[in-house]
């Protein structure tokens, strides 16, 4: 009869199903063996010993430079709205008491605590980056590190290590991917991805994986890799905050935890069938992952933001800062101010609804401040001023094709027209705090002196800085938690 089942049909399927179950574990097992990749070798090693390496002097300054300056942009981030609703996911979600969330009372889980300090260390535009890789390294990096490293217990040089390490990493994986390609074409975010590798990095390091255990954590970043450009549509810079930074603090921490606690992956990621590049970017040489891996430090080339802006908007602040000292003129002298930015970069700061991403409202406040603070550049409803909105209609913002070649150096020219007929004009090819101009210590002190003060007070905020200034003293970083902490 059509259709009956008959004990030979019940047979012929037991063996069919029998032996498709024995030709999958055959080639999971077959998969597993398969050979780990010249490159992958040299990754996860470097990676596994990276926690007790030594640090060339210069890197490790850089790495205390950058550290300090992400924990003010997370103490700051308290008081703006997506380091708050980090905070309040943290609180309502609970979990063991084992990691801090910065500026709260808040002691938590480290998954939660990773996301909710992210979130505060990209509430706003007062974190580093890096050009070359498109990516906001600290943002990530630092957060996965404390949670994690509350999670272990680690000691401030494993600490610093770490770090520097989740820069390395972050960095080389969007170069590795393309970058432009990579997100302009196809639609992902450089610095969903990078950060998430990073961050990966630099918790896999605080537990102290090994070799073959790091290749497995790259394993699980590849499969929590995520992230889309649609971020630049954010209009609160909640959605952002979690791409750049409480996503891939949250992933890092996660998969360091999953591999620590004994969870097995593919050997490599990177080579072999359905591997990630052939997933995102496909003829991507793997090799950019190891690219100067241990003379390159990434830490050294990413920019510490002078300004509490928008990463385009600091050549022409600098720019107009210059003018103005140079030739003391006041908003009431000036007929017109042209800024010329690179095409894209023009698209990301064009009167934007969000102060510190807006270079119009940016420049009126310098024009009527004589600066650009930190409170100006986070103070929404000045946004309607009458004062400001009158500066704000000298600007003229003009997206510089010249200039777009010139990407990924963020260069940018402020012309100024006074009432008196002079015409002033300033070029700037290397905004302060980029590698090529960098701060000086004293200036990221006062930077982070300025963030931290109005929330810790002037000595917590002075004893915090001394700590992080000298994370090789650090003997346990969980004793940073009374300085960090606010009721």
């Amino acid at each position: 009869m059509t259709g009956q089942v008959t004990g030979w049909n019940r047979l012929d399927r037991r063996t069919l199903m029998a032996g498709a179950a024995g030709l999958a574990v055959g080639l999971a097992r077959t998969a597993q063996a398969a050979p780990v990749s010249p490159v992958m070798e040299q990754l996860s090693a470097y990676m596994a010993a990276a926690g007790t390496a030594t640090l060339p002097e210069a890197a490790a300054e850089q790495a205390r430079l950058h550290i300090l300056d992400t924990f003010g942009a997370m103490v700051s981030g308290s008081g703006l709205r997506p380091g708050k609703l980090g905070i309040a996911f943290a609180r309502a979600y609970g979990g063991e008491k084992i990691a801090t969330v910065v500026a709260s009372d808040v002691v938590c889980g480290p998954i939660e605590a990773a996301i909710a300090n992210g979130m505060l260390a990209h509430s706003d535009e007062t974190d580093d980056s890096n050009a070359p890789s498109q990516t906001h390294p600290g943002a990530a990096v630092v957060p996965a590190t404390l949670a994690a490293g509350e999670r272990f217990g680690i000691d401030g040089a494993r600490f610093l290590r770490a770090v520097t390490l989740g820069y390395d990493i972050c960095a080389r994986l969007t170069m590795t991917l393309g970058i432009h390609k990579f997100q302009d074409e196809g639609h992902k975010s450089t610095h969903a991805f990078g950060a998430d590798w990073g961050a990966a990095a630099a918790a896999g390091c605080a537990a102290g994986l090994d070799a073959r255990q790091m290749r497995w954590l790259l394993d699980y970043t590849a499969q929590q890799s995520a992230g889309i450009p649609a971020w630049q549509r954010d209009t609160d810079h909640i959605e952002k905050a979690f791409v750049f930074a409480g996503k891939s603090a949250r992933d890092g921490v996660i998969g360091a935890m999953l591999v620590q606690a004994g969870w097995t992956g593919v050997d490599d990621i990177l080579s072999g069938a359905d591997n990630f590049l052939e997933a995102f970017a496909p003829g991507a040489d793997p090799a950019g992952l190891v690219d100067q891996l241990g003379t390159r430090f990434e830490i050294a080339r990413t920019n510490i933001k002078k300004w509490t802006v928008g990463s385009p908007i600091q050549a022409p602040l600098d720019a107009l800062d210059a003018l103005i000292r140079e030739n003391r003129f006041r908003a009431d002298a000036v007929r017109a101010v042209t800024v010329r930015v690179a095409t894209q970069e023009a698209s990301v700061v064009d009167n934007r609804t969000i102060p510190d991403i807006c270079l119009q409202h940016m420049v009126a406040v310098m024009l009527i401040d004589g600066t650009a603070s930190f409170a100006a550049a986070h103070d929404v409803p000045r946004m309607a001023d009458p004062e400001v909105l009158r500066a704000r209609a000298k600007v003229t913002l003009v997206a510089d094709e010249a200039l777009q070649r010139r990407l990924p150096a963020r260069e940018a020219t402020v012309e100024v027209e006074l009432t008196d007929g002079r015409r002033l004009s300033r070029h700037v090819d290397a905004v302060r705090g980029t590698a090529q101009n960098p701060m000086t210590r004293d200036e990221v002190v006062a930077k982070v002196r300025d963030l931290m003060t109005p929330v810790l007070g002037a000595s917590r905020c002075a004893a915090l800085t001394d700590r992080l200034l000298n994370l090789e003293q650090v003997r346990d970083v969980r004793e940073l938690r009374p300085l960090l902490q606010v009721e």
